[in-house]
C-alpha cells in the first residue's frame, strides 16, 4: 500500500501540475536523496519529490485484532530555483518560467488534500509546510519547501500462528511465493454450515445449510 500510495500522489501531481513544456514543474518523483545534492538537481528545477515518511499509528478494529487501522505520513518536496533573487525563488517571477515555491506549495496541496487518489484509503488530510531550506548556488537561489500529508488504511493480519496461504497471482500474499517464503495451504472451502436448533415444544431439528456457489 505504502508504494501504491506514493505513486498514486506521483501520478496526480504530475498530471495537475504538467510536467512537460509550460508546465508549473519539470519533474514529479519519489524521492531517493537527490537534494542532498542540489548541484546534480538544478535543470531539473522547478521539481518534486514525494516519500513516505512513516507509519504513526495502529489501532486494532475489532476484538480478535486481526484488522488494524493504520495510520501513515507522506511528504511532499517542492524545489524551486531563480537566478534573479532569493525573493523571486520563493514568491515567483514570470510565467510559467519561475512560478516559486510559495505557488507550487499551495497548488500542491490543492490538489492532493480531501483525495484518496484512487485507493482504498482514507482522503489525504494536509498537515505542515516548512521550509527544509533556502540557499545560494552559484549563480541561482535554491528553495525548497516540505508538504504534509496523512491517511489511514486497514491492514488485516494472518490467524495466529498461519503462514500466507496465497490461492493465486492475483493475491496480495502471492509475493511470499515469488521470493520461496514459507506457505500455508489455503483453507478449504466452506461448502456446508450443520446446526440443531430446539423448537418451543422441546423437539429437536437438525439443519444442513449449502453454501451458494457462484456460476
Amino acid at each position: 500500500m505504502i508504494t501504491q500510495i506514493e505513486q498514486a500522489i506521483v501520478t496526480r501531481l504530475s498530471e495537475g501540475l504538467n510536467t512537460r513544456k509550460g508546465g508549473m514543474v519539470r519533474n514529479v518523483t519519489t524521492y531517493g536523496g537527490e537534494l542532498e545534492d542540489i548541484g546534480q538537481i538544478l535543470r531539473v528545477l522547478p521539481g518534486i519529490w514525494v516519500t513516505f515518511k512513516g507509519v504513526t499509528s495502529c489501532r486494532p478494529q475489532n476484538t480478535t485484532q486481526r484488522r488494524w487501522r493504520v495510520t501513515g505520513e507522506f511528504a511532499v518536496f517542492v524545489a524551486s530555483r531563480s537566478v534573479r533573487s532569493e525573493t523571486a525563488q520563493r514568491e515567483g517571477g514570470p510565467v510559467p518560467d519561475e512560478p516559486g515555491c510559495n505557488l507550487i506549495a499551495e497548488s500542491v496541496r490543492r490538489l492532493l488534500t480531501g483525495q484518496d487518489v484512487g485507493l482504498p484509503i482514507a482522503c489525504l488530510r494536509p498537515g505542515r509546510v516548512t521550509n527544509l531550506f533556502r540557499k545560494a548556488y552559484k549563480d541561482s537561489a535554491v528553495s525548497v519547501y516540505v508538504c504534509e500529508f496523512s491517511t489511514h488504511w486497514y491492514e488485516d493480519a494472518l490467524d495466529n500462528g498461519r503462514w500466507p496461504a496465497p490461492e493465486d497471482a492475483t493475491d496480495p500474499d502471492y509475493i511470499f511465493a515469488e521470493y520461496c517464503g514459507r506457505l500455508d495451504k489455503p483453507w478449504p472451502a466452506h461448502d456446508t454450515t450443520a446446526g440443531t436448533f430446539t423448537t418451543p415444544s422441546g423437539a429437536t431439528l437438525d439443519s444442513i445449510v449449502t453454501t451458494e456457489k457462484d456460476e
